[in-house]
Order: C-alpha cells, then sequence, then structure tokens
C-alpha cells in the first residue's frame, strides 16, 4: 500500500478549565478532558478527530469545525520527541484532549512556518477523537478496505444532511429567500437599477465566499481578506471581472449574476450541487454548500456574436 497521509487539517484550541497541564515527552504539555475505555492509537492506525489549532495568543490557525469534517490521517512515527504523533498516541477513540506543542522543534524538525506570534513558545491543540481503525495485523488491502468504508459513510452522512444545513442556516440568520429552479437561495439586500446581464454580457463583481460556519474561503475585497486570514500580499483585489453565460465559473454563483442590476447587493446560498459537488475543491470538502455576499459592480453589454441559453427561471419558496 502507498504510504497513506490523509490531512483535511489539523487544529486546536486550550479548553477552559481548573486542570492543569500535565508534562509529556520532549517540550509536550497536555491535559485530558475525556478519557475513554480503549486502546491507544498505536503507529500506523488511521484517525478521524475534530480540532483547533491556536497560537498561545489565542489565534485560531485552523479549525476542522469551520468545515463541519473531522480531521484525518494515519499516525506515523514521531518526527521529534513531544511531537503531534506522540499526543496523539496517549489517546484513544472517544478521548478528547489538550496539548502544547514546541513551535521551534514543529519549524526545524518539520519545516513548519513560524506563525506571526514568534515570541510564543506554543501551538495549543484541542483534539477530540471521532474514529480509530487500528492497523494491527490487517492485510493492507483490508485495512485500505475499512478506510474506504468509513469515508463512505462520512460522505453520505455530509450528503444527506446537506438539507437541513442549509434551511439550519437560513433559520438561524433569519432569512427569507427566494429560491430558484435550480434550488438556488438569494436574499437582496440592496436594490440596483437598470438591466440585468444577459449571456454574453461582461459583469464585474466584488464577492466574498464561506462555509455556512461563517469562514471565509476566498473574497475580493482586501479589508475582508485581511481579517478573515485569507490575504494575499500578491493578489490585486478587485471586481473580479467574466463574461457571463459561458460556464466560467460554479454553476451557482454564474446563475446568481444574472439575478443582479447594477449597483444590487445579494447573499447567495450554494446546494453543493451548484457549487463543487461531490469532488470538492482545494480544501472545500465534497457536499459542501457555499454562501456569497454578492455587489454587482457593473455590467458591460456584449458587442455580439453567439451566447448561451439564459439561466432557469425563478421560482418563490
Amino acid at each position: 500500500m502507498k504510504k497513506l497521509v490523509i490531512v483535511l487539517g489539523i487544529a486546536v484550541t486550550a479548553f477552559t478549565g481548573c486542570n492543569k497541564f500535565e508534562k509529556g515527552e520532549g517540550d509536550m504539555m497536555y491535559k485530558i478532558h475525556t478519557d475513554k475505555d480503549g486502546e491507544m492509537i498505536k503507529e500506523g492506525d488511521f484517525v478521524a478527530f475534530k480540532a483547533i489549532e491556536k497560537t498561545e495568543g489565542d489565534s485560531v490557525l485552523y479549525s476542522s469545525y469551520d468545515y463541519d469534517r473531522p480531521s484525518l490521517l494515519v499516525k506515523e512515527k514521531s518526527v521529534f520527541k513531544g511531537d503531534l504523533f506522540a499526543a496523539l498516541g496517549l489517546l484513544s477513540e472517544g478521548d478528547s484532549a489538550t496539548f502544547k506543542i514546541n513551535i521551534d522543534s514543529m519549524v526545524m524538525k518539520m519545516g513548519r512556518p513560524k506563525p506571526a506570534d514568534s515570541t510564543a513558545k506554543y501551538l495549543i491543540y484541542t483534539i477530540k477523537i471521532d474514529k480509530v481503525i487500528p492497523k494491527g495485523k490487517l492485510t493492507d488491502s483490508l485495512f485500505r478496505g475499512k478506510i474506504d468504508e468509513f469515508l463512505k459513510a462520512e460522505m453520505d452522512l455530509a450528503k444527506s444532511g446537506e438539507t437541513a444545513k442549509i434551511k439550519g442556516y437560513v433559520a438561524s440568520k433569519s432569512l427569507k429567500p427566494t429560491v430558484t429552479a435550480s434550488g438556488l437561495n438569494y436574499v437582496i439586500s440592496k436594490e440596483g437599477s437598470g438591466p440585468k446581464a444577459n449571456p454574453g454580457d461582461t459583469v464585474m463583481v466584488h464577492y466574498t465566499g464561506s462555509f455556512l460556519s461563517g469562514k471565509v474561503f476566498d473574497s475580493s475585497l482586501p479589508d475582508v481578506a485581511k481579517k478573515s486570514g485569507t490575504f494575499n500580499p500578491g493578489r490585486k483585489y478587485e471586481p473580479l471581472k467574466m463574461p457571463v453565460g459561458m460556464q466560467g465559473s460554479i454553476p451557482g454563483f454564474e446563475e446568481a449574476l444574472f439575478l443582479l442590476p447594477k449597483g444590487a447587493k445579494a447573499t447567495v446560498v450554494l446546494p453543493s450541487n451548484l457549487a463543487y459537488g461531490e469532488q470538492g475543491n482545494q480544501g472545500i470538502p465534497p457536499f459542501t454548500p457555499l454562501v456569497f455576499e454578492l455587489e454587482m459592480i457593473n455590467i458591460i453589454p456584449a458587442t455580439g456574436g453567439s451566447v448561451a441559453p439564459p439561466p432557469p427561471p425563478v421560482a418563490p419558496r
């Protein structure tokens, strides 16, 4: 079997509590919050866990809760004493704990970039173990089969729960969306003026994309990008300019662009079949609904030529 290392994210935040940290191997410090009966995680075992990673300054670097998916990996041999693999070795299925892992060791031994909070000694990881599949004496084929079975169950759960998650999000935000025939939900927050885009027109639009958790994954607005931790100094932050009706973007995003005249703003909720579907895309897991905040800056009429058919009609919710 090829070396299996599946990481959908690793992360951790310190739980509040009166119990003190204990000394682990190397520079590791830890506190156990939940201690279930069961075999400790061993090298080669497959682990699914929820996790949050923070600096000692309380800045969240990553949270698997943002993606509503567990982090996944196969426990390897420790790279240095007191690393995260050693931390996992103190836990079994159902356990939860907070670990302090030495930053300098991670930088030197693993090539981990040092966080902006460079004066801190530790990164803080809070972990809850959801599932352990022991490698034991299983053949690689049987072990891989058990992992595939688990991943399929997780995928089915994400798929079947998507509609309820969207309804929950809409209710939590007190939204009253219009739902199009395709299943796109949208709410106009600011009315625009003039005609809407036709197939073949070019639009200029500001956008912010996020998960239902509120975690921003991309934005054309520099202030939003900086606040969300997605800012890229090498990128130009300006309205996205693209022709519509040419399948140049995910279906739901493009459909939404036909709904807005110049100056309009809207919140748009896309089910995954109008976004990245069952495959996902670079940090966006499969069957993940997305939210976009859109502002139509300008619509430039097409100068002629063949165009795609118009989007489906809108059906009231």
